[in-house]
């Protein structure tokens, strides 16, 4: 039974959501928001995937991928940011100009091609956002990286991804000057909102917010 393009990104917002709020369903009201659908449209579209055994439905009570789902929402994921790799490795788009451009590539289905990619790429762990590739498998690398929000004072900090992947976003670290694998270390913390003062490099100091250091994953090194 074939599947659409909608159908797979439905798939994709549920197991992202999954993550995201890691639970195991996730609400009609969370695929809406996530989605910007409508919770008419969203209902339509789980029944009809509840009917093709890509999820487990129950009105009023969440959504829950079955593992014919899963797979489904893994392998789009897995191409979307290998695609994403791609694009910025090899053909220098930034970072905030490639999501949509894989949102059209990921759907292309071809196993052999990206199987091809991975190989070319150098089997990357890694798309440029920080997120984990999944492998042809199925199975991600464990990051061991936190908020910057729940770091300790004068821990060495290394930037290892973003939760944030909107444009505005991406676009005021790199207006920033902020971007993966910088060094940081917190000079400042502020208890009466939580901002940070950070070090970058060991050379620029920089001010952020509680929201901009929630944002921000980073592994720490010592």
């Amino acid at each position: 039974m074939s599947i659409s393009f909608t159908e797979e990104n439905y798939l994709k917002a549920i197991f992202s959501l999954s993550r995201l709020y890691d639970q195991a369903e996730v609400s009609t009201n969370q695929i809406s928001d996530h989605l910007n659908n409508k919770a008419a449209s969203v209902t339509d579209m789980l029944k009809r995937l509840a009917e093709k055994k890509y999820i487990d439905y129950k009105p009023y009570k969440g959504v829950k991928l079955t593992e014919k789902g899963r797979k489904t929402a893994v392998k789009v994921v897995r191409k979307h940011r290998l695609w994403e790799a791609f694009l910025v490795e090899k053909l220098n788009f930034k970072w905030d100009e490639v999501h949509e451009i894989a949102e059209q590539l990921e759907h292309i289905d071809s196993d052999e091609l990206i199987e091809k990619l991975d190989v070319f790429l150098g089997k990357p762990k890694f798309d440029p956002h920080g997120d984990p590739i999944p492998d042809a498998s199925g199975k991600f690398y464990t990051s061991k990286s936190i908020a910057l929000s729940k770091a300790s004072k004068k821990q060495i900090l290394v930037i290892a991804g973003v939760t944030d992947h909107s444009t505005n976003f991406l676009q005021f670290l790199s207006n920033s000057g902020i971007s993966l694998g910088d060094h940081l270390k917190i000079d400042e913390l502020n208890p009466y909102d939580n901002s940070l003062t950070v070090r970058i490099n060991k050379s620029k100091t920089m001010f952020l917010s509680h929201k901009v250091a929630s944002n921000i994953l980073v592994e720490v090194k010592s």
